[in-house]
């Protein structure tokens, strides 16, 4: 899916889908980057963790036509900060790619780089709230321990 782009490189998160990056861009016989995570400065709570590429790759990425690759996509927060990353290296973004899709999210942020999201599979029903939304959180339930009502 991701050779019909004209992909000349590829870039995974590096504590996510890395792997799965470096064996697609193997594939196409391209270049592989990584963005690695580091703790934003100025963190909010809902996305604490920021993702760049390392200063010995950025150069060499510059201009080059570039797919971002990830095994799951939820959120999406990890494929943005990758893409904005890779934008302040002058990448030129040309796909987004993942192995499955949860909610519509990636989806929507794909269609506003205007650039194709390419998934083997994909559930649309995947419900994300921001904590002062969460029906969990309201009513007090902890993270921790919870368990599965179907066990």
């Amino acid at each position: 899916m991701l050779d019909a782009h004209r992909v000349e490189a590829v870039c995974g998160l590096l504590v996510e889908g890395a792997l799965l990056a470096q064996m697609v861009a193997e594939e196409l016989d391209v270049e592989f980057y990584f963005a690695e995570q580091f703790i934003r400065a100025a963190a909010n709570d809902l996305y604490p963790v920021g993702y760049r590429i390392p200063a010995a790759l950025r150069d060499r990425i510059r201009g080059k036509r570039t797919a971002v690759v990830d095994d799951v996509i939820n959120a999406g927060s990890a494929v943005r900060g990758a893409v904005e990353d890779l934008e302040a290296c002058g990448a030129q973004l040309v796909a987004i790619g993942s192995l499955l899709v949860l909610g519509l999210h990636a989806r929507a942020f794909a269609a506003s780089k205007r650039v194709p999201l390419e998934t083997l599979a994909h559930l649309e029903k995947n419900d994300l709230w921001e904590p002062s939304s969460c029906p969990l959180c309201a009513s007090g339930v902890p993270l921790e321990g919870m368990r599965d009502p179907a066990r």
